[in-house]
């Protein structure tokens, strides 16, 4: 099922890299581990718990007690009124949350899409100064079916203790991983996690529709992209990058691309 809101069109800025091209030539996207971002808050939030509410704490104690505690423990947590099991279930929640995190940013893979094709600062950080491409996926496809929207904010979240029990896998910690500071929020993201970082997707050629180049991408460099693509996806539309004249924007205008060698055989057959 589709995430709710979820763009007909989800875009990927990359540098041209020989890692770059192998991704395109073999139609896969890659998850990558957290760790590498640039961002040192992404998927690493400081997150705190709030006030556990006097109505919970017997919550906490069935949790609690439904673990394989030594007698001792399970006979202390029996018996501690709640004013006493407060202050321990604060100092495990807060352990419990970092522990979630510790552990998705070693073992969970990312990949990350955005809702426009045309910003200038993507261009500039994701895209090698517009010498790079933007690729343009069709989200009607499995990759994205679980996509989750980042969520951009002002101040460090907090998560309600219950949640954190859940094994991390309660939406609210998991919306811990797609959350970022306002100051990203011209990226328009949307990520895709995997339940293993280094993983690649191999998705159908249908999926990508559309590569845009960057104004700067050399010539030759260019052609390996549209010579790498006509060879396995006949359908995908080239978008050639300018940098307007008037505004301060970048304005694609679709092209065709014929290979010097078809050029050549239809001058010798006219």
């Amino acid at each position: 099922m589709a995430s709710l809101g979820l763009p007909k069109k989800l875009y990927k800025y990359e540098a041209f890299t020989i890692q770059s091209l192998l991704n395109l030539k073999n139609q896969v996207v890659y998850f990558g581990p957290p760790s590498g971002f640039n961002d040192p808050y992404d998927c690493a939030l400081k997150a705190d718990i709030h006030e556990i509410d006097p109505s919970e704490i017997e919550k906490f104690r069935s949790i609690y007690l439904s673990k394989p505690w030594p007698p001792h423990v399970k006979q202390a947590l029996e018996e501690k009124p709640p004013a006493d099991l407060k202050p321990m279930l604060m100092r495990a929640a807060r352990s419990a949350c970092e522990d979630i995190i510790e552990k998705f940013i070693e073992n969970r893979g990312v990949s990350c899409f955005s809702e426009v094709n045309d910003e200038l600062l993507m261009w500039a950080h994701y895209a090698d100064k517009y010498q790079g491409f933007c690729l343009e996926f069709d989200t009607e496809t499995e990759l994205f079916e679980k996509a989750k929207k980042v969520k951009y904010v002002d101040e460090m979240p907090k998560l309600n203790a219950l949640s954190v029990f859940a094994d991390g896998e309660r939406r609210e910690v998991l919306d811990l991983f797609c959350t970022k500071s306002k100051a990203w929020k011209y990226e328009r993201e949307w990520r895709c996690i995997h339940s293993e970082a280094g993983t690649p997707y191999t998705y159908p050629a249908e999926a990508l529709t559309g590569v845009y180049f960057g104004p700067n991408m050399p010539r030759d460099v260019l052609e390996i992209i549209c010579l790498v693509l006509q060879g396995q996806n006949p359908n995908v539309k080239f978008w050639q990058g300018e940098r307007s004249a008037s505004m301060f924007k970048v304005e694609f205008q679709n092209f065709s691309y014929t290979s010097h060698l078809e050029s050549e055989n239809s001058g010798k057959q006219t």
